[in-house]
């Protein structure tokens, strides 16, 4: 089935990312959204974690097309963050099934308790998807971000 803008079947794919090029899309589509689109310096993305953290890949017809990931914390908790769709490939559900994965990967971790900073623009949609906010709006690399926690 062709998507109405003729963009193949549109059948999201979510996995783990752990390959070479798997992560080089991973940090592909964070340039693009965060670099270029917002203008977050590339040192404020790649903020030392990757290594640690677990990576979440959304493909649509073998194109990588989002991405996020979480960093296991103390007490069975976990920070996802990173969260990322391509421009071109927003509101079609994809970021939601990212999200759902990441927090069934937490899950399978016996991990019950999930943080992430929301830009305040997108609030609402981790607020339809469980979070609840927690404290003041502050800035992370000059946006406007809030606390959101979950228990799993």
């Amino acid at each position: 089935m062709m998507l109405a803008d003729g963009k193949g079947t549109g059948e999201i794919h979510t996995k783990l990312a752990v390959t070479v090029e798997e992560l080089s899309a991973v940090f592909a589509i964070r340039l693009r959204v965060f670099v270029e689109e917002q203008g977050i310096s590339t040192e404020d993305d790649l903020d030392g974690s990757d290594a640690s953290a677990v990576h979440a890949l959304a493909i649509i017809d073998d194109r990588p097309v989002g991405t996020g990931r979480f960093i296991v914390g103390p007490d069975a908790e976990a920070e996802i963050g990173r969260m990322a769709v391509d421009l071109e490939w927003r509101c079609r559900g994809i970021g939601s099934r990212l999200l759902r994965f990441l927090e069934q990967e937490a899950r399978l971790r016996e991990i019950n308790h999930v943080v992430l900073n929301a830009q305040c623009y997108i609030k609402s949609f981790y607020s339809a998807k469980g979070y609840i906010g927690e404290g003041e709006v502050f800035l992370d690399a000059g946006i406007k971000h809030v606390r959101m926690s979950k228990t799993l």
